[in-house]
């Protein structure tokens, strides 16, 4: 479980050094994940052990959330005063997610079906 974690924390760290001296605006611990993913992609999955402590992080996920929470207590007055902004950005984020989300999968769904209808002619 702590190489399975260390591995999780260097790629984390890689992301972070690689964001911070390129100056990139995307998140280092997203250019880690994705490292990890394809470091994952080449050596055909992960481990045993990866997978395992993978899954108990996964069970334990909405620990995470208890700093978000900390910050809307945090910052309510601040939110109470821009609620607006906030609304219509969590609406029109999560109705772009669903669009994309839908054109995707039909895309997909789209691409599948086809060679099937071209093996049966």
């Amino acid at each position: 479980m702590i190489a399975a974690l260390t591995l999780l924390l260097v790629f984390q760290l890689i992301g972070e050094v690689i964001a911070r001296s390129l100056g990139l605006p995307i998140p280092g611990p997203v250019i880690g994940m994705a490292l990890l993913f394809l470091t994952l992609m080449i050596r055909g999955g992960p481990g045993e052990d990866l997978r395992l402590t993978s899954g108990q992080l996964l069970q334990h996920l909405s620990l995470l959330f208890v700093p978000a929470g900390t910050g809307i207590v945090l910052y309510g007055d601040r939110i109470a005063a821009e609620w607006l902004p906030l609304l219509v950005a969590l609406f029109l984020s999560t109705f772009l997610a669903l669009a994309v989300t839908a054109l995707v999968l039909k895309a997909l769904t789209h691409k599948r079906a086809r060679p099937k209808s071209e093996v049966s002619q």
